[in-house]
């Protein structure tokens, strides 16, 4: 059965303290199994990265709107909760200091009882890194992997140290350490082959961030070629998918809205968007993750409803 998640609007006009424990509630409520939140610290006004996942390679999020730091949201939406798994899809590991992170993540694992689940990605807005006082732009794939081996030790080892070429530290004690054995589950999030590389090494699940289904084959090809190669278990590796939505009453307003790309956003009525979602669900993810962007608040929760209540359970049956 694959998990279903939905993603709170931790940036944007929705991006309020009330709506977003609305939202997380009738999550709950819908019996979703999670929901999760994205990661910036800040929006540079002026920006010539290439933004990797539309066609467009533009970024939509204003430098003048809220965006909620996930880490502190999640232990909020925790605190406000009892059920739902929370997690981020994804956090951009070298932003933050590897040893605060992983205590972070512990502390919200041990006080959520074990719901945490930690997406992470490697970034890809060179601006922030600059401003963020990050490891070089250019290191960021091995500052990731640093990292995410930092957090292993830290949250198994009882004296971790380390000896990278981007940090290092002696033995310490880092308790109290995660609910979770042998610690919360990691995505590795990112649709590129050294994202799938490090899935394979690192991570229980990659997860695909609006893939369009006709290309999934080929690179969960790729995932499992690279699996094997690190002589891992094919049971401890699966995959997750991270899509946007809108799902209408019939009759409602289908017209595309910008942002709203074909293959990585799903637009329709329930039954159509169900369609659209077969070819994905064909391949066995173990997480369907939703975001409704484009929306107003009203949209948003109809978009939940539809989903939990009439798209989910035919693609289940």
């Amino acid at each position: 059965m694959v998990k279903l998640g939905f993603q709170l609007p931790n940036s944007g006009p929705l991006a309020t303290a009330a709506n977003l424990l609305e939202v997380a509630r009738k999550a709950e409520a819908l019996a979703y199994d999670s929901v999760v939140v994205t990661d910036h610290i800040v929006i540079p006004w002026s920006i010539a990265s290439r933004y990797p996942y539309s066609r467009s390679g533009r970024f939509s999020v204003p430098a003048d709107g809220n965006y909620f730091e996930p880490l502190s949201l999640l232990s909020f939406v925790a605190g406000a909760t009892s059920r739902l798994r929370v997690g981020t899809s994804v956090m951009v590991v070298p932003y933050r200091n590897p040893v605060l992170s992983a205590k972070m993540l512990a502390t919200l694992d041990v006080l959520s009882n074990g719901r945490l689940f930690v997406g992470v990605g490697s970034g890809w807005l060179a601006e922030e890194f600059t401003v963020m006082g990050s490891p070089p732009f250019a290191e960021r794939g091995r500052a990731t992997d640093e990292w995410l081996e930092i957090f292993v030790k830290l949250w198994t080892e009882p004296k971790p140290s380390f000896d990278g070429k981007l940090y290092r530290f002696a033995e310490v004690g880092c308790f109290p350490q995660p609910v979770q054995k042998p610690h919360p589950p990691i995505y590795i999030g990112g649709n590129s082959r050294p994202a799938l590389r490090r899935a394979a090494k690192y991570g229980q699940s990659w997860h695909a961030f609006r893939v369009p289904a006709r290309e999934l084959p080929r690179r969960l090809d790729y995932l499992e070629s690279q699996r094997a190669a690190c002589g891992r278990e094919r049971t401890g590796l699966g995959f997750s998918v991270r899509y946007g939505a809108r799902v209408v009453a019939p009759l409602g307003d289908t017209n595309r809205r910008p942002g709203e790309e074909p293959e990585r956003v799903f637009v329709g009525t329930a039954a159509e968007v169900a369609e659209q979602l077969k070819p994905v669900w064909a391949l066995g993810p173990t997480d369907a993750i939703f975001d409704c962007r484009t929306g107003s608040l009203d949209e948003v929760t109809e978009t939940m409803e539809r989903l939990a209540g009439e798209v989910y359970p035919s693609l289940e049956r």
